[in-house]
């Protein structure tokens, strides 16, 4: 049935926001198709851009193409006929020629094409065909991928004779569907696109038009064409970006007036010198950065970042003591209630010895209790408040929050984050998190905010020693399990990670409780914990294996931040090849919190050569850093970390990994644009503004105005 077309506009009108709808050939069902790939609009087919291009510009004969390589062959059909094979596949042979050679090509089960090629044997019509040579002696065949020929419809040459594009597709709409309607819109609309990079910057860096780049892009007239129409709009994109990250951090941060913390010299040494250790070299450099920040007149928004283990807790304290002694509160908010405890307990050990009232907030306690808690805030009797998402509820108010810290922040909506930072009068803001995060996702996720880096460990932490078993050796794996519970320390056992449903993996981990329980470990202590439970269950099961009430700790993935228990010196983690290599990290970071040697035991049988990379690696690096790099590149930002959760932009044409020194110049080019005009009053930056606002608008990141 024809896809009718509805509510068109005549040619010559369409327009960038026009619907989609509007372009000759696309009614509703097929619009319905274009939607499946966030296209929904005229404007947004164009800037749908190819994913990958194959050069079939040069034709090459028969006998001159090496086998197995492939090419485009101009040919002419000397023969075509229907046969059965042996296994009774029905297949038609061509038999194609060109002046160095004849060739056969197969075709199954389309007994139709007989008469198509008949046809054009009869009128003796060349066409060109793209393919794969084999040889096998003097005879030559190809395996096809495309045919095309002149039908009359003027469709011929967007298959060969050019640089190819292909591009992303969903069922029911054909690569060559799409290549026909961006035949159609790219002459049409590219000419309507204004340019956004002012002149000077073109000229300097030597970039094509943006007109140009996006016709360039999808109908290259060479490779050499393509390469640089992709540089010039891989520059836009992350300029672009750049620019909005650069005014957010303009506008919250560097034009608001701040609180000036009174911070005195020695104050980090005094607090150092509290503690029953000593920073490391790292620690001391971040907590000098945090403390300026603090000083100033002006809103921190600075990045604590650092791998499992590495002291950002205390390093975290520094800042809310040093709040505290000014005669502000501070505020620690936290994903869940189990992490929100572990900074609770750190924090009451460190801070409460000096002086400072910390108190816990969570949704588990009673009417009673947290009324009395919310009181103590209101009348500034409480310095440090630790809590989860029951911080941010209205009925919480503090006489004076000076400092708000957001671990994990990754893990918390734009809103929720607002509101912590609404409790108080242009508070200082710190984020933590025990996900190492690549440089590259930093400069785009973070790129508005200081980032400050703990790269070292305190000193006597015994790394983790981690071993990748296949599922046929599980028996020896618990064996090893149970040497060391006998020798008086504890196990976690990670249950696998079904992605499709939470519930069944609650069924996975219950069914491996029951297991452990009954017939690996008979005489132990098994204990459950999963992400479903009750609140009040969870924190049973934890302050149980904390107070070695319980030996094995069978969990879901709700262990990966902030459970630490010192005497836990084995996990196992099964099918561990469903995990994210960064996840697999934080998971390992679970052990190795006291003195004593910890192992990470990964089983897994991997049923992909991305699955085994990623246990190779755990097997062989133990830098948080080193390890997320590797798994941005394996998996991409996209899955690296949750776009929508964290900021992370969707990028048409520029893929941060491999764009990183791109990235790093269109940083340098926003920040210098914005030094000399601040504001982007400029008209030469007129349509820089106006691209800004059309692009990030609903993000959030930057408001021009």
């Amino acid at each position: 049935m024809a896809d009718k077309a509805s509510t068109r506009a005549p040619a010559a009108e369409l327009r960038l926001d026009s619907p989609i709808t509007a372009i000759k050939g696309v009614g509703e069902a097929r619009a319905r198709l274009f939607a499946k790939l966030g296209i929904e609009t005229a404007g947004d087919l164009l800037t749908n851009y190819p994913r990958r291009f194959e050069d079939r510009s040069r034709k090459s004969l028969l006998a001159e193409v090496p086998d197995g390589h492939q090419a485009v062959f101009h040919v002419h059909v000397v023969g075509v006929e229907n046969r059965f094979t042996n296994s009774g596949k029905h297949v038609t042979r061509l038999t194609v020629e060109d002046s160095s050679g004849q060739a056969i090509v197969a075709f199954f089960n389309q007994p139709w094409l007989r008469d198509k090629f008949m046809r054009v044997k009869m009128h003796r019509a060349e066409f060109d065909m793209y393919g794969t040579v084999f040889r096998n002696g003097l005879e030559y065949a190809i395996e096809l991928r495309d045919v095309e020929y002149d039908d009359g419809k003027g469709e011929a040459g967007l298959m060969m004779g050019r640089v190819v594009p292909f591009y992303s597709l969903t069922e029911g709409l054909s690569m060559n569907t799409m290549r026909k309607f961006m035949n159609e819109i790219v002459p049409r609309l590219a000419p309507l696109l204004e340019e956004p990079l002012p002149d000077d910057l073109c000229d300097r860096l030597d970039l094509m038009p943006v007109q140009e780049a996006v016709r360039q892009y999808h109908w290259p007239d060479s490779m050499a064409a393509c390469e640089a129409a992709r540089r010039r709009l891989v520059f836009e994109e992350l300029f672009l970006l750049q620019l909005a990250l650069a005014l957010r951090r303009k506008h919250e941060t560097l034009d608001v007036p701040g609180i000036t913390f009174e911070v005195p010299d020695g104050f980090p040494e005094a607090f150092e010198g509290n503690l029953p250790y000593r920073f490391t070299d790292a620690q001391r450099r971040v907590v000098g950065e945090i403390l300026d920040d603090m000083r100033r007149p002006r809103p921190m928004n600075r990045l604590l970042q650092g791998d499992v283990g590495s002291g950002k807790t205390v390093v975290a304290a520094t800042a809310m003591a040093a709040a505290a002694k000014a005669g502000y509160q501070a505020a620690v908010m936290a994903p869940t209630e189990i992490l929100a405890e572990q900074h609770y307990r750190g924090l009451s050990a460190l801070l409460e010895p000096i002086g400072y009232t910390v108190e816990l907030l969570k949704g588990s306690l009673t009417q009673k209790e947290k009324r009395e808690v919310r009181e103590r805030l209101a009348f500034g009797l409480t310095q440090i408040a630790v809590g989860t998402h029951a911080l941010i509820q209205e009925s919480v108010e503090f006489r004076n929050l000076g400092l708000i810290v957001v671990d994990e922040q990754h893990r918390f909506g734009v809103d929720q984050r607002a509101a912590l930072k609404g409790k108080g009068a242009s508070p200082d803001n710190l984020v933590m998190t025990a996900t190492p995060i690549p440089r590259t996702l930093a400069l785009v996720v973070y790129g508005d905010l200081d980032i400050s880096v703990i790269n070292e460990l305190p000193p006597g932490r015994i790394p983790i020693t981690t071993h990748v078993r296949p599922a046929a050796r599980r028996q020896e794996v618990y064996a090893g399990v149970e040497a060391l519970l006998a020798a008086g320390r504890q196990a976690y056992v990670v249950c696998p990670h079904i992605e499709e449903s939470e519930k069944m993996e609650v069924q996975a981990a219950t069914t491996l409780y029951e297991e452990l329980q009954r017939v690996v470990f008979p005489h132990r202590r098994v204990g459950l914990l999963h992400g479903q439970m009750p609140a009040a269950d969870k924190d049973a099961a934890m302050t149980a294996f904390r107070e070695h009430e319980i030996d094995v700790l069978v969990a879901t993935t709700v262990i990966e931040v902030g459970v630490d228990v010192a005497n836990a010196t084995v996990m196992v983690i099964e099918s561990a090849d469903r995990f994210g290599l960064s996840q697999l990290h934080q998971l390992r970071g679970r052990v190795g919190r006291g003195s004593n040697r910890s192992f990470c035991i990964l089983v897994a049988d991997p049923a992909t050569a991305g699955g085994e990379q990623r246990l190779q690696v755990m097997e062989t690096s133990s830098d948080g850093f080193a390890i997320a790099e590797e798994d941005l590149r394996l998996r991409g930002p996209g899955e690296f970390y949750g776009k929508r959760q964290s900021g992370m932009p969707s990028l048409k044409v520029a893929n941060i990994v491999d764009d990183l020194a791109v990235l790093e110049e269109t940083r340098r080019e926003a920040f210098s644009l914005l030094e000399a005009d601040p504001e982007l009053r400029d008209p030469a930056h007129a349509a820089l503004r106006r691209a800004i606002e059309r692009h990030y608008a609903e993000m959030a990141l930057a408001t021009v105005s």
